[in-house]
């Protein structure tokens, strides 16, 4: 540790730290306009200067380390000064200089009220400007379907730059010209490809990149702010939801270390006008072969006359990607109470949740990635399937000590790793010892094998399963203080369905077994559109859009989407966490557990909850750790071993991507017109390339 002396006040602080960090360790405010803790310093605004006595002139903060500065003539700690007369003069005149061609445009930039520049010349600056000068005019860039830009307000503090080449992984960005003709701008001027490009708004410390779908929809303090969880994915992102009236107007990221940082994806940021469009606003009945308005009343008479036809062993249940633990639960507890034990969670068929919790969670959890030394990637591509733990993969990758092996298809995961086969047989001679990188994850401290969706929602899912546990446990992944199998889930839904045991019992059909024609009579689909129902079953559909689900369905029973309930979901990793409601549904939408309770009366067989409060207490009492939100329980490193020892035989098929279309991958995103509008850039961009 170094001591300091900043504004009269002595600290200790580590020797890696910049002054800019010492300083605010002892309280000061440092502004700063190109200094971003998560990304490396470029040191060129000039906003962050201090004075260290005894030098000649104000220093750089951000650039200056600790252990650069020197002692007092008598061994005494270094004096930093915060807020002397030269810092305050200082600071002044690079504010008189970032403004000097920055327009006057606060009145109706989409970044007024959320402006560091506007924010620091309010706290540093002077009310008058000596400048008379013309400013300069710099033309607009185009960067694709969600980044507007206002390149006039440009600062040149190459954040977007950095964090394009650093976190994206995609150095699409960069400055072209010098002095007063430099300008930020993607080198052939084509849409960028990443898919945490919105992340670029964020950081931004002017309004020179703005969110293109949301430009002009509303200023900040119009808006109510619900924290809640992203559903698009199983990382479960910590989000902000802001509302005017019933509407969701926009969602932006929350800082959590834990998970996503302080990033999110596209999807998660631009699906906000999906949640608006082709939305389910009342009950549907199909008579005659088409769909007609009903009333619940209606709705409800209807099922409940095919179910008092029908045999309990021939109902089932699927729950789609979308679906909170308290409507599975309330559907579960429904089923079971009519006789039924066929319930399953779509793209769950690979899981045994009777082995324990560690055989399908992603056990050294997101942020544990950054301890790994050795990953093995098998059937998933985590860039589309999870792109804020790809993130934070490329951070660990980044620092030296990752080295990455891939097998499945060949793709770009914004990092360097070796490619070790397509399919499941480059598996098995990696596990026999027929490849290099066995040695590498023998040889690692900290090693993960990750399994993603495209290994688990094949037919052979289990059994390849099986072979990644055993490989795990055969090079020493899972060990005592680490446990290095990883399940990368795609869907936000399926750890909490496995919780809570909504998968096939005893006896029961998963769902490659309940879509076989003629294997149901009735099915209730929650929310489920990935899957194809044959004709035959009578399909009672609770669900939020008019997706695949509802065109197939007998009767529609119109839900609530993930910004309009209360909702606990559990991620990738097991960690359980709480969506907030921030809007309420359309028309006669309701809650998906409140329609279920409604439901289960005239079925005869009526539920023991009438609150969401009973509901949870229900729950709790069923699988006790749903009750601690944000910690993860861990799973049994036993679970793994049981696995490992499962057999089953694996097809020689080589992994197949399980995400066709990165933005179009549920209901509420393929209603969304600006997630259209990025399909089908993306695919225009995959077009060229393979040209």
């Amino acid at each position: 540790m170094i001591k300091l002396i900043v504004d009269g006040k002595e600290i200790e602080v580590p020797p890696e730290y910049t002054l800019l960090q010492a300083c605010e360790a002892a309280g000061a405010e440092i502004p700063r306009f190109c200094y971003h803790e998560r990304l490396s310093i470029a040191g060129n605004c000039r906003m962050c200067l201090v004075e260290v006595k005894g030098g000649p002139k104000p220093v750089a903060s951000c650039a200056w380390g600790v252990r650069d500065c020197r002692p007092g003539p008598k061994g005494e700690p270094p004096e930093i000064s915060t807020r002397s007369p030269m810092v305050r003069k200082a600071r002044e005149g690079v504010m008189e200089f970032l403004l000097i061609n920055h327009p006057l445009d606060c009145p109706i930039c989409d970044q007024g009220g959320e402006c560091d520049l506007q924010d620091q010349a309010m706290g540093y600056g002077v009310d008058t400007s000596r400048f008379a000068e013309n400013k300069r005019a710099v033309e607009d860039k185009y960067l694709g379907a969600l980044v507007k830009t206002s390149m006039n307000r440009c600062i040149q503090c190459t954040r977007c730059v950095r964090f394009s080449a650093e976190v994206c992984g995609a150095p699409e960005m960069g400055a072209t010209g010098r002095g007063e003709d430099m300008e930020i701008t993607t080198y052939l001027e084509s849409a960028l490809t990443s898919e945490l490009q919105g992340n670029l708004v964020d950081i931004c410390p002017v309004g020179a990149l703005t969110s293109k779908p949301y430009a002009f929809a509303a200023r900040p303090w119009e808006l109510g702010k619900t924290q809640s969880i992203d559903v698009m994915d199983a990382v479960g992102s910590a989000i902000r939801v802001d509302t005017r009236g019933r509407e969701v107007m926009r969602i932006l990221p929350r800082v959590n270390e834990a998970v996503n940082e302080e990033w999110i994806s596209d999807k998660t940021r631009h699906i906000v006008d999906g949640l608006r469009t082709q939305r389910l606003d009342r009950p549907y009945i199909r008579e005659n072969g088409k769909l007609r308005a009903a009333s619940w009343q209606e709705a409800f008479a209807a099922i409940a006359a095919k179910v008092s036809r029908s045999d309990a062993k021939r109902i089932g249940a699927i729950a789609g990607d979308l679906a909170a633990v308290e409507e599975m639960f309330a559907l579960k507890d429904l089923l079971s109470k009519l006789g039924s034990v066929n319930f399953a969670v779509q793209g769950g068929d690979a899981f045994d949740p009777a082995l324990g919790r560690a055989s399908y969670i992603f056990n050294p959890t997101i942020a544990g990635i950054e301890q790994a030394d050795a990953l093995l990637i098998v059937g998933s591509n985590p860039r589309k399937e999870a792109a804020i733990l790809n993130a934070r993969i490329r951070k660990r990758w980044r620092t030296g000590q990752l080295k990455i092996g891939v097998i499945g298809e060949k793709t770009d995961l914004t990092y360097d790793h070796d490619y070790l086969g397509a399919g499941p047989e480059s598996l098995a001679d990696l596990a026999a010892g027929k490849n290099k990188f066995l040695d590498v994850l023998k040889g690692a401290k900290n090693p993960i094998v990750l399994v993603g969706v495209g290994a688990t929602s094949r037919p052979d899912g289990r059994a390849v399963l099986a072979a990644a546990a055993r490989l795990a446990a055969d090079i020493g992944a899972v060990k005592d203080g680490w446990n290095g199998f990883a399940v990368l889930q795609g869907a936000a839904s399926r750890v909490g369905a496995l919780d809570i045991g909504f998968a096939a019992g005893a006896g029961g059909l998963n769902v490659a077994q309940m879509i076989v024609p003629g294997a149901l009579d009735i099915l209730f689909s929650l929310g489920a559109d990935e899957i194809r129902v044959p004709d035959g079953a009578f399909v009672v559909y609770i669900g939020t859009h008019g997706d695949a689900g509802a065109h197939r369905a007998d009767v529609i029973l119109p839900g609530a989407a993930y910004t309009e309930k209360t909702g606990i979901y559990v991620n990738t990793e097991g960690r359980v966490q709480m969506a907030d409601r921030a809007a309420f549904p359309p028309g006669e939408g309701r809650e998906d557990w409140a329609i279920i309770r409604a439901l289960s009366e005239p079925l005869g067989k009526k539920l023991g909850y009438d609150s969401l409060g009973a509901l949870r207490q229900a729950i709790f009492k069923a699988v006790p750790h749903l009750m601690r939100i944000d910690q993860i329980e861990a799973g049994d490193s036993d679970a793994i071993k049981a696995l490992a020892g499962k057999g089953g035989n694996i097809e020689k098929a080589p992994f197949k991507a399980a995400v066709a279309d990165y933005y179009l991958t549920n209901p509420i995103a393929r209603a969304s017109a600006v997630m259209a509008e990025c399909s089908r850039l993306a695919s225009g961009h995959m077009l060229t390339a393979a040209e």
